[in-house]
């Protein structure tokens, strides 16, 4: 009877009542509704490290399934905005690989066979007539590649979002509740997805290439009105007059570019490596026949890399680059170019 009373009394009803609160009940949660069918397929939830970084569509647009969360995709058939970001991430590298192939070829193949700037002038005017027109070039250059890196950083910003929404950012003091739970000073919950290696060379690329575009492209048009005196030799006269800057940005143009283009068209294809297990300090572990299979794949796609980059160098640094100056008006002309950009 005592206890009974006990648990009748108003103090017992305050001590049941404080029992009840905790850190998530004093949350501001709003109204969701339940899912009333089990199989109906719902978003799947892996663990935020697992979702590739680089804008790729294997191993995150795959798992993610049609459901009440999916952001409804341009034809209603529940492909949400994932899927169609990482094609046209995917598409428009195929197109700018289709320009760069015929770039190499009239910059650094040609030159290395005929061994001189002015021969190999008339093959890239001849070029020009077909990737550099009002139609062409922003077809094959222009608008591939701002789709490709406007694609990356779209599904960047998108993976973030639906991260915040799965692990409770979006609610008041949930994600600084879960960080300060762990004593992990590094918590395995993380809002931003990894940059993987493909996307952090993506991002110096980009750099290097947008100083390549001003200093070929739009740096002409806007002091000259066109670009028709540029070609080999303006390059030529760049490492003459400048040869430190010239040779690191071009250096770094190829270097950097080749292994964004050789992994990222590996990682399309599904061969690129991975190294877990071997390399890093990432606890994987795996046994010794994967160890050395994905060694010999890391170093096949390499030595892809090097080689692309030969490729560029045999003739843009062993015949371009040591071409020299150029004379009268064409190099005085150069000159106040580069003097536009304070070089």
């Amino acid at each position: 009877m005592d206890d009974d009373s006990d648990a009748e009394s108003p103090r017992g009803w305050r001590e049941r009542r404080n029992s009840t609160l905790t850190a998530i009940s004093l949350l501001q949660l709003d109204p969701a509704p339940m899912d009333s069918d089990p199989d109906t397929p719902t978003e799947e939830k892996r663990p935020i490290d697992s979702l590739d970084a680089d804008g790729t569509m294997e191993g995150s647009a795959g798992s993610i399934k049609t459901g009440s969360t999916m952001a409804p995709g341009l034809s209603g058939s529940g492909r949400g905005a994932i899927y169609y970001l990482s094609r046209m991430q995917r598409y428009s590298s195929y197109a700018v690989s289709v320009f760069t192939t015929m770039h190499l070829v009239n910059v650094s193949l040609i030159p290395a066979v005929t061994r001189s700037v002015a021969g190999s002038e008339t093959y890239l005017l001849m070029a020009r007539e077909l990737y550099q027109t009002p139609i062409t070039e922003p077809l094959l250059v222009g608008l591939p590649v701002l789709m490709h890196i406007g694609s990356g950083i779209a599904l960047r910003l998108l993976r973030r979002s639906q991260n915040i929404k799965r692990y409770g950012g979006s609610t008041p003091g949930m994600y600084a509740m879960m960080r300060s739970s762990t004593a992990n000073p590094r918590p395995s919950v993380q809002l931003w997805p990894p940059l993987s290696w493909i996307s952090w060379s993506g991002y110096v690329f980009s750099a290097f290439w947008g100083a390549h575009v001003v200093m070929n492209r739009v740096l002409p048009l806007v002091v000259e009105g066109d670009s028709s005196n540029i070609g080999l030799a303006y390059v030529s006269h760049g490492f003459a007059r400048h040869p430190i800057i010239a040779a690191t940005a071009y250096r770094g143009l190829i270097g950097i570019g080749c292994a964004h283009m050789v992994w990222g068209l590996a990682k399309w294809f599904g061969i690129a490596p991975s190294t877990k297990g071997w390399w890093g300090s990432e606890a994987v572990s795996v046994d010794k026949k994967t160890k050395r299979q994905r060694r010999r794949q890391w170093l096949g796609v390499q030595a892809a890399v090097v080689a692309a980059a030969a490729l560029w160098a045999v003739g843009g640094l062993e015949v371009v680059a040591k071409a020299g100056a150029s004379d009268g008006w064409v190099g005085k002309l150069y000159d106040d170019l580069f003097a536009r950009v304070q070089l």
